[in-house]
């Protein structure tokens, strides 16, 4: 039988060919395809946690979620015959006027490492978007990401903008460079990330409170 902690192993190292072969062995074998996932998630986490710590950086991270994003192509038509679709959705994207894109990529990637069904929505998204695509996809969490200071109220607009439409149930993260804890309270977001691996575990605190 396949060892799923090389599967884990390969992931943190960003060995997409290790990640890959083992994935498809798994399957081969018939070993359940949410244990597969979950030593896909394991290695995510590892990363999440090193990179939070300073021990890798932004490439390495990358190179990982690169090496899950190929074994999760093979596994996801699998999950989704087993029934074990992603249990949650975030829609995610950065504000108007906005567009950096390097860390919403770096939270997306990170979210779906952690079993995530994300929605993004790219850059420069407004706050109608964010709306319409919560009410359409009934996600539970949007996240909203700015670089600079000048579209920081962007974020406060779409905040309102979600209480407006009544999708009172609809959590709010923010995130990015400017943006800080004490500015999030202002504005009545759910919570603030400082990192992506920071976003992960503040999106799973969200979804499970």
């Amino acid at each position: 039988m396949p060892n799923l902690s090389e599967l884990t192993e390969a992931v943190k190292n960003g060995n997409r060919v290790d990640a890959v072969r083992v994935t498809k062995e798994a399957l081969e074998q018939r070993m359940p395809p949410g244990e597969i996932l979950q030593a896909l998630v394991d290695g995510m986490d590892d990363v999440g946690k090193r990179f939070k710590c300073n021990e890798i950086f932004v490439p390495e991270v990358l190179i990982a979620a690169r090496a899950m994003k190929q074994s999760m192509e093979i596994l996801e038509p699998v999950l989704a015959a087993a029934g074990l679709a992603p249990e949650h959705k975030v829609v995610i994207g950065t504000v108007k006027g906005d567009l950096h894109d390097i860390g919403k990529n770096l939270v997306a990637m990170m979210l779906k490492g952690a079993n995530f069904e994300v929605i993004d929505l790219g850059t420069d998204v407004s706050a109608e978007k964010f709306v319409k695509t919560a009410k359409e996809s009934g996600a539970r969490l949007v996240g909203l990401s700015a670089l600079l200071t000048t579209t920081m109220p962007a974020m406060r607009v779409t905040v309102e903008a979600l209480r407006t439409a009544g999708l009172t149930s609809v959590m709010v993260m923010v995130g990015g460079a400017p943006v800080t804890k004490e500015y999030a309270d202002e504005i009545g977001a759910h919570g603030y990330a400082p990192d992506a691996a920071s976003a992960v575990e503040l999106a799973r605190g969200l979804v499970a409170a």
